[in-house]
């Protein structure tokens, strides 16, 4: 059986590799043609430029705008030259023949003899899709650019109304290479050939065509379940909240990508706010741009990471579980509230205030100066938007204690006297150096580090967290030091979003915007930029610019913490929602407590609610085992139905003295059996430790903590110490759960002596 199968994964590499060099041969071709668009380019601008002696006014306005058409399509094709091709869809023949500007054929629906009765067919036509349209020498298209109609199929098409796409390809590629190719199949069960040689699938759509060629009718009654399942969520209604549960494996990160396109493309100018996917890590978020390649000139898709979803904010680091806990806890609103008001009085603030007023000194004592301070933070602004309040009742108060009310009973010269004194007073260096440390400008990562002081934090947090959260909280801070600028947890950047809020930092000044070539129409150089903007660059400056989307997509939602749940609410406030989740893989630890504040961020708006049930990523014999913990962590929970086998039973072995060793030697052994990558997942705090087992394994073993293996897959898996993964937080069963449940062929677990294995190697937790 392993000889069988390890031909099988030889014969199914063997056809990826010939598939990436096929798609590695048209793009050389693309790329050789857009050569050939920009010398011509190339040549138009600088003939045109070359007749400086025209006759009449008309000749002279017509050369300048030759130039100018010739500048742009330059300038367009050198700024798209790279990393631009990221789709393919193979189509069968067309109910007409004609062809539209681009060079495609129109029809949208099959001809009625395209599937013969047998279930095959014929491959009509293939259209690669791009960031620009790019013709061959005889007109035929090369590239479709992804905004024309011809392209609309790559996104539109589900398996349950395909149209005449049989298969639906996305390119990997970086500057002039391709790096790989993952196919969808609209029609797994229709036998396509291209050119005389059946069309091969690449990654789950191998898959999906084999159940759906299987013999047997409970095969295809399977595919169809998992069709009709996906299919109903990529196209619910957006107007409401779409929320889809479901277990490992059944396809839910996937299902919510097709959605995303299908919003988009269903309705371009609705989502023309954006439509943001908010994954769990960035190893979820690497995986979600290769299936969804960036849609648009305007960044309509945005996809982050939770510890990138703020701007100027990255995280790079992991909190404990129990500092996760108090971090990501609703608690931490009140004690942030406190924080931001506390941290005014940080540093050397003055004890009074002293200026010179019609000849005489004025004095604000600290007494005084405490009751204004009151006065106003018992406001609801944000406390930096409090300045200019702050400022005014401290000129209210000078201008009491000089007299100058009693100066004037005429109102017109009583008002130009208060306007004189509060520019005068208000210019003054002293109080201007007053009020900048009576009232400084504080950002998000000043109060954090002002947090960071334990003997500080205990009174602001007096009422909300018992001394030993107000310890670990506090050291847990320390690592972003005085200046608040070290690194950042995860859990970090939605304590930043929260306190932006409560501090009102004043906004950005804009950035000046590139003038519109046409409106520089006045010479030849000024029609021939230097260096613009492409769009994908303007794309990535809108989306970093943007704070509010109209549509949001919550992808591994279980997972989200209050705080998190607050963050992404903000995003979201006036848009609709996709919410994508399974509670049985939730690590946090108070589902109700997440449950508030994720109906708070999705409001009162109507929801519908789906499931999918059917898994076909992982082989049943590794389902079964996960289920064992499923049941010790949700008793009440039923895994989905895993709809394939493979043979092969998960591996027990019991490490000896050395566990590195031990996992070393097992991922080695697997290695050798697939062609694809290994999994070693650990505990959180063994990352560092197990990457160094693995350090000269090669790039195909990858070392992951519990928390970062959320939403990905491995060829193959190996689980290092169950119970250790299990007890590193109170969620632990389910943390165990998800990464059981990361293998799509092979399953390896090690035990360490926590885990009390027994003769067989089963661990304690594992045993049926």
């Amino acid at each position: 059986m392993a000889a069988q199968n390890a031909a099988v994964d030889s014969t199914a590499d063997s056809v990826r590799d010939r598939e990436i060099a096929g798609e590695q041969t048209h793009l050389d071709r693309v790329y050789r043609r857009l050569e050939e668009k920009i010398h011509e380019a190339e040549f138009l601008v600088n003939d045109a430029a070359k007749r400086s002696q025209v006759g009449t006014p008309g000749a002279l306005a017509e050369r300048d705008a030759q130039v100018f058409r010739a500048g742009i399509h330059l300038n367009r094709l050198n700024n798209e030259f790279e990393d631009f091709l990221f789709g393919r869809i193979d189509l069968v023949l067309g109910k007409d023949g004609e062809r539209g500007a681009d060079g495609a054929f129109t029809s949208v629906e099959p001809a009625d003899d395209a599937i013969r009765p047998d279930l095959t067919a014929d491959i009509a036509e293939t259209l690669h899709i791009g960031r620009i349209g790019v013709l061959d020498t005889d007109y035929a298209p090369l590239v479709i650019d992804w905004r024309a109609p011809a392209a609309a199929p790559f996104y539109r098409s589900t398996p349950k109304d395909p149209g005449r796409v049989v298969r639906r390809r996305v390119i990997r590629s970086k500057g002039r290479k391709v790096l790989g190719v993952e196919d969808d199949l609209m029609r797994p069960e229709v036998t396509a050939t291209l050119d005389g040689v059946e069309l091969p699938a690449i990654g789950d759509g191998a898959l999906m065509a084999a159940l759906g060629r299987a013999r047997t009718h409970s095969m295809r009654d399977i595919v169809s379940s998992i069709q009709a399942e996906q299919d109903l969520v990529i196209r619910a209604p957006a107007a409401s909240v779409a929320e889809v549960a479901g277990g490992p494996g059944t396809g839910k990160t996937a299902v919510a990508l097709h959605r995303a396109a299908y919003l988009l493309y269903q309705d371009r100018r609705r989502y023309s706010g954006g439509i943001l996917i908010v994954s769990p890590t960035p190893l979820l978020v690497a995986y979600t741009e290769g299936v969804l390649p960036s849609l648009g000139e305007e960044g309509q898709v945005a996809i982050r990471a939770l510890g990138s979803l703020v701007d100027g904010a990255e995280a790079t680091t992991y909190d404990d579980p129990a500092v996760a806990r108090i971090k990501g806890s609703s608690r931490m609103l009140k004690v942030l509230r406190k924080a931001v008001r506390g941290a005014l009085e940080l540093g050397e603030a003055p004890e009074r205030l002293r200026v010179v007023a019609f000849g005489r000194r004025q004095e604000l004592e600290s007494a005084e100066l405490n009751r204004i301070r009151q006065n106003v933070l018992g406001g609801t602004a944000p406390v930096n938007l409090l300045r200019p309040r702050a400022r005014k009742l401290l000129l209210d108060a000078l201008y009491s204690k000089s007299g100058g009310a009693g100066r004037h009973s005429d109102p017109e010269l009583a008002a130009e006297l208060r306007s004189a004194f509060d520019e005068d007073i208000s210019t003054e260096d002293d109080f201007i150096g007053f009020l900048n440390a009576w009232w400084p400008e504080l950002t998000p990562r000043k109060v954090l580090a002002a947090m960071a002081d334990e003997r500080r934090l205990g009174r602001w947090s007096r009422r909300d967290l018992n001394p030993r959260e107000t310890r670990q909280l506090a050291r847990s801070l320390r690592r972003i030091g005085p200046d608040g600028k070290g690194p950042l947890s995860v859990h970090d950047v939605a304590l930043l979003d929260e306190l932006q809020l409560l501090l009102g930092a004043p906004a950005r000044p804009k950035r000046r915007r590139d003038m519109d070539p046409l409106d520089q129409l006045s010479g030849l150089e000024e029609l021939m930029p230097t260096r613009e903007e492409t769009q994908w660059e303007r794309a990535e400056r809108i989306a970093a610019e943007r704070t509010e989307y109209a549509h949001v997509i919550v992808d591994e939602a279980q997972d989200l913490t209050p705080m998190q749940w607050r963050m992404v609410g903000r995003r979201g406030r006036m848009g609709t929602w996709t919410v994508v989740g399974d509670p049985a893989q939730s690590s946090w630890t108070d589902p109700e407590e997440a449950a508030a504040a994720r109906d708070e961020a999705l409001g009162r708006r109507p929801r519908r609610r789906f499931t999918l049930t059917v898994n076909y990523r992982n082989p049943a014999e590794v389902a079964e085992v996960a289920s064992r913990v499923l049941k010790l962590a949700m008793p009440d929970m039923e895994p989905p139905t895993a709809v394939r086998s493979t043979g092969l039973e998960p591996r027990f072995s019991a490490a000896g003295s050395d566990l590195g060793a031990s996992v070393r030697e097992e991922t080695r052994r697997l290695l050798e059996q697939v062609d694809g990558t290994v999994g070693v997942v650990v505990a959180m705090d063994r990352r560092a430790e197990a990457a160094g087992w693995l350090a000269d394994l090669g790039e195909r073993a990858v070392a992951l903590g519990s928390l970062e293996a959320k939403g990905l897959e491995y060829d193959a898996t190996v689980v290092v110490s169950p119970a250790e993964i299990a007890n590193e937080s109170p969620a632990g069963l389910r943390v165990l759960y998800v990464a059981l449940t990361r293998a799509t062929q092979q399953l390896t677990v090690v035990s360490a002596a926590a885990d009390r294995p027994g003769p067989d190697g089963v661990p304690e937790l594992l045993r049926p």
